[in-house]
C-alpha cells in the first residue's frame, strides 16, 4: 500500500489496524486547559486570574534547561505582563502539545519520509508530548506567543470599549491596558475580554509586546530549588504509601532469580516482596528497610546463554565494519578521489557512554479505584501512560501520568523502566508505592549511549581534501528509541525500509565542509546492550570523529586547522563566523606545534558553535585543560542567561566525556556501579570559560545539547600539538585508541 493523503494505513492500536480517508482526519482539537474559580483561559496557553497572575501553561519537561522560564517569558513578552505575576503550571495531556520538531530533531528527520501533514496529524491524534532534541522553543514559541497576542488584542478591545477609543491607539504595558493617562489591570479585563472578536490578523509583536524580548529575566524554577521546596519525584508522600527498592539481574537472559523471600520477609518494617521478570523488589516503611530486605533476600541471577562484555562488545563492532555499510551519503566519485598519494586514514573508538543523572530513576504510583495515577521524571508522558496502563494490565484511559520536574536527566527520561515497575507493583499491593532505584542500579541499568567504532579515509591533493570515507560501525539507537517513546503504528510506516542507515546513530557523521567527493556509511551493529539517547546524542561520537580526523588531515597538508576549515565552510557561513569568533576571543595562535590550541566546530538543532581550547601537561605529564572558548550561533535569543548556562554546563558535559563518563561490562555488570569513579570533573578540573553570543535574526535554534559535541575534539586536537604527547582517537582518552 502507497502512503499518500489519499491512501492512508493507520495503526490503530496492538494488534489491530485502521483504514482511514485522509478528509476525515481532524484538523482542529479545542483547548485542554483546566481553569480554577476566577480565572480566564486564552486558548491553551495561558489563564489570567483575578488575583492579577498570568499562569503559563508548560508542555515541557523541566530538567535545568530553562523551558518553564523561557516559554513563560514568550508569554509575557508578547501579553505586556508584569514578570512578578507570571507563574507557570504543566500542560495538560493534549493533542495541542505534541511535538513533531523534537520528534524531527531527535531520530534526525527519520520520519519525513511520510506524506506531508500526515506525520503531524499522527502525532496529535497520539498525542505525542516530547521533551527531545532541544526543541521546546522551537516548537512552541510560535503557538505561545499566538496565544498571548490574542489575550492582549481582547483585553485591549474591552479596554477600549469602556474607554469609547480606538483600542489600535491602546498597548499593554507591565499588566496594564494603557490609553494615555488611563489604565486598567489585566486582571480586571480578563473576563470581559472573553466577549470580544479576535482581531485578523494577530497584531504580534505590536500594541506594548517586546519589552521583555532578549533580556535576563530570573528563572522561575530558581527560588523553589535553592530553599528546597520544589518537589521532584522522590519527594511525594501519599498516605499508606510504602517505599520501593529493586535489584536487576546481569543483562542477558535471564532465566530465574532465587532469593530468600522469608529471611527479606522478616526484617522488621517490610511489607512485601515482589518478583519481576529480571528484577527483584521490597517493599518496606522506608527505603533504607526495603533496602535492607534486599540484603537479606540476597538475590542471585540464573541465566541462559552469555552475558555481556566489554570483549563482546567490542567483537560486535568490529564485526560490523566487516559488513557492508548503509550508504547515509555520497557525493562525487569517492573511489577516484581515493585513488594515488596523499592518502590519510584514522580509527576511532567510542566507549559506551552513561547517563549518570544526577536524580537516579523513580516513579510513584497509587492504585485509586481499580486506577492508576503516577507521577514520574518523564520527558514522554504518553509514552510512560501506555507503559504503565501494560505493566498494570488497565486500559490506558484509566492512567493518570503527573510529569515531574526532572533533576539533570541527560535524556534518562525518555526511558520508562522504573514507571513500569511502579506501576505493576502498586496494581499488586493495591496501594501508593514510592520506587526508587539506587544509584549503582541507575548505572548498572542503563539505555546507554551507543559505543562505536569508525574508519576513516581521506586523500589530500596539493593541500586539498579532494576525498573523505567513513565507515562507522554501531547499533542503530534511533529505531529502538522510537519503538520505545513512539506511535507504534508512526514507527512501523515512519521507519521502515530507509536503506540509509539510522538515521539517529548517524546524526553529525556528515562534516559541514565542501568536500568534492565524500562518502559516509553506517555499519550497522547487534550488540547484547540497550542504547538510548543521553545528551548530545549521537553527535557526541560522530562530531569527535570528523572533527577530530579533519584536523588530522589540516596538520598533514601542513596548514592552520583554523583557517583550513573556514576555506571549506563556503556553504555554512554562520558556522564561520562562529570558528573566526571563538578564535579571535581566545587568542588563537595558528594551532602549531607546542601551541596547546584546537579548535573544533559543529552545527545542529538549528544552530552552530565553535570550540577553542587551550591546554598544557602539568610536572607530571597529565593534560590539563586550561581554557574553552565557545561562540554561538542559536538564532534570536529569549533569555541570554539561560543560553549561557546551558552553553557552559554543555561545555563541562563535553569535558566529561572525554575524561569519563564511560562504562565497561563484566560478566553482564556495567562497571563502575559508582559515581566516583567515572572520573566525572570536579570544580578543580573546570577551565576558564568564554561564552560569547553572536547577535542574530534567525529563528531560535537548539541549545541545551549544542556545545556537548565539538568540546572533546577540540581539547584532542589541542593535546595534539603538546610534544610527546599521542594523538587522542578514543573517547574517554582513557581507553586506548
Amino acid at each position: 500500500m502507497e502512503l499518500s493523503r489519499r491512501n492512508i494505513l493507520v495503526g490503530g492500536g496492538v494488534g489491530a489496524g485502521l483504514v482511514v480517508a485522509w478528509g476525515l482526519w481532524p484538523r482542529a482539537y479545542p483547548p485542554s486547559l483546566t481553569t480554577e474559580p476566577g480565572e480566564q483561559a486564552f486558548g491553551a496557553w495561558l489563564k489570567i486570574g483575578r488575583d492579577g497572575i498570568v499562569t503559563v501553561a508548560v508542555p515541557q519537561a523541566e530538567h535545568g534547561q530553562g523551558i518553564a522560564t523561557t516559554l513563560a517569558q514568550v508569554v509575557a513578552d508578547e501579553l505586556g505582563a508584569d514578570w512578578r505575576t507570571v507563574a507557570v503550571e504543566p500542560a495538560p495531556p493534549g493533542p495541542l502539545y505534541a511535538n513533531p520538531v523534537g520528534v524531527d530533531s531527535l531520530f534526525e528527520g527519520a520520519f519525513g519520509r511520510l506524506p506531508e501533514g500526515m506525520r503531524d496529524e499522527w502525532l496529535r491524534r497520539d498525542r505525542a508530548m516530547l521533551t527531545a532534541g532541544s526543541s521546546s522553543l522551537r516548537m512552541f514559541e510560535g503557538p505561545a506567543r499566538a496565544a498571548a497576542a490574542t489575550a492582549r488584542a481582547l483585553m485591549t478591545q474591552a479596554a477600549a470599549r469602556r474607554w469609547g477609543v480606538d483600542w489600535s491607539e491602546c498597548e499593554a504595558r507591565d499588566g496594564f491596558i494603557v490609553h494615555g493617562d488611563q489604565r486598567l489591570r489585566l486582571a480586571e479585563l480578563a473576563e470581559a475580554a472573553a466577549g470580544e472578536t479576535v482581531p485578523h490578523p494577530l497584531p504580534l509583536g505590536s500594541g506594548g509586546a517586546g519589552k521583555l524580548a532578549g533580556k535576563d529575566v530570573p528563572r522561575l524554577d530558581s527560588p523553589a530549588k535553592l530553599d528546597g521546596s520544589a518537589n521532584f519525584t522522590a519527594d511525594i508522600r501519599l498516605p499508606d504509601m510504602v517505599h520501593v527498592a529493586l535489584r536487576h539481574a546481569p543483562l542477558g537472559r535471564t532465566r530465574a532469580i532465587r532469593i530468600d523471600r522469608a529471611a527479606a520477609m522478616k526484617v522488621p518494617g517490610v511489607v512485601e516482596v515482589i518478583e519481576g521478570e529480571d528484577w527483584v523488589a521490597v517493599a518496606a516503611s522506608s527505603w533504607w528497610i526495603a533496602q535492607k530486605g534486599l540484603d537479606a533476600a540476597a538475590p542471585r541471577a540464573v541465566s541462559d546463554g552469555a552475558v555481556p562484555t566489554s570483549q563482546a562488545i567490542t567483537q560486535g563492532l568490529e564485526a560490523a565494519l566487516k559488513e557492508e555499510g548503509h550508504s547515509v551519503l555520497t557525493r562525487g566519485d569517492v573511489a577516484a578521489a581515493l585513488e594515488g598519494p596523499g592518502l590519510i586514514e584514522a580509527r576511532y573508538r567510542i566507549g559506551t557512554g552513561v547517563h549518570a543523572a544526577i536524580e537516579p530513576r523513580a516513579a510513584v504510583a497509587a492504585w485509586p479505584d481499580g486506577g492508576l495515577e503516577l507521577w514520574a521524571p518523564t520527558q514522554a508522558p504518553e509514552a510512560a501512560r501506555k507503559v504503565a496502563a501494560r505493566a498494570a494490565a488497565i486500559p490506558e484511559d484509566r492512567v493518570i501520568v503527573h510529569a515531574m520536574p526532572i533533576g539533570g536527566g541527560f535524556g534518562q527520561g525518555l526511558e520508562q523502566d522504573a514507571v513500569a515497575q511502579a506501576a505493576m507493583i502498586a496494581a499488586k499491593l493495591k496501594r501508593p508505592v514510592n520506587v526508587q532505584w539506587s544509584r549503582t542500579e541507575d548505572l548498572r541499568r542503563d539505555a546507554w549511549r551507543a559505543p562505536a567504532i569508525a574508519r576513516m579515509t581521506a586523500r589530500l591533493e596539493r593541500g586539498k581534501l579532494v576525498g573523505w570515507r567513513g565507515r562507522i560501525a554501531t547499533p542503530s539507537t534511533g529505531r529502538a528509541l522510537a519503538e520505545r517513546v513512539m506511535p507504534a503504528g508512526l514507527v512501523r510506516w515512519g521507519m521502515r525500509g530507509q536503506g540509509r542507515g539510522d538515521a539517529y546513530a548517524m546524526g553529525g557523521a556528515v562534516p559541514p565542509y565542501a568536500i568534492p567527493a565524500l562518502a559516509v556509511h553506517h555499519h550497522d551493529a547487534s550488540l547484547p546492550i540497550p542504547t538510548g539517547h543521553v545528551r548530545g546524542g549521537a553527535h557526541v561520537a560522530n562530531c569527535f570523529v570528523a572533527e577530530s580526523f579533519i584536523d588530522e588531515c589540516a596538520r598533514a597538508a601542513g596548514a592552520d586547522p583554523l583557517a583550513w576549515r573556514i576555506a571549506m565552510l563556503g556553504q555554512e557561513p554562520r558556522l564561520a563566523r562562529c570558528l573566526s569568533t571563538a578564535a579571535s576571543l581566545g587568542g588563537w595562535e595558528g594551532g602549531g606545534p607546542g601551541s596547546g590550541q584546537g579548535v573544533a566546530a559543529h552545527g545542529f538543532r538549528g544552530s552552530y558553535v565553535a570550540v577553542m581550547a587551550e591546554t598544557h601537561r602539568d610536572e607530571n605529564g597529565r593534560p590539563v585543560v586550561d581554557r574553552l572558548v565557545a561562540a554561538i550561533d542559536c538564532g534570536r535569543v529569549v533569555n541570554p542567561d539561560i543560553v549561557r548556562q546551558q552553553v557552559e554546563g554543555g561545555l563541562i558535559f563535553g569535558l566529561a566525556a572525554l575524561r569519563g563518563g564511560a562504562v565497561g561490562f563484566e560478566r553482564g555488570w556495567a562497571v563502575p556501579s559508582q559515581l566516583g569513579a567515572l572520573n566525572l570533573p570536579r570544580l578543580a578540573d573546570t577551565p576558564d570559560i568564554t561564552v560569547e553570543l553572536l547577535s542574530s535574526d534567525e529563528a531560535p535554534g537548539g541549545v541545551s545539547e549544542l556545545a556537548v559535541p565539538p568540546v572533546a575534539p577540540a581539547i584532542a586536537n589541542a593535546l595534539a600539538t603538546l610534544p610527546g604527547f599521542p594523538r587522542i582517537r578514543s573517547l574517554p582518552m582513557e581507553l586506548s585508541a
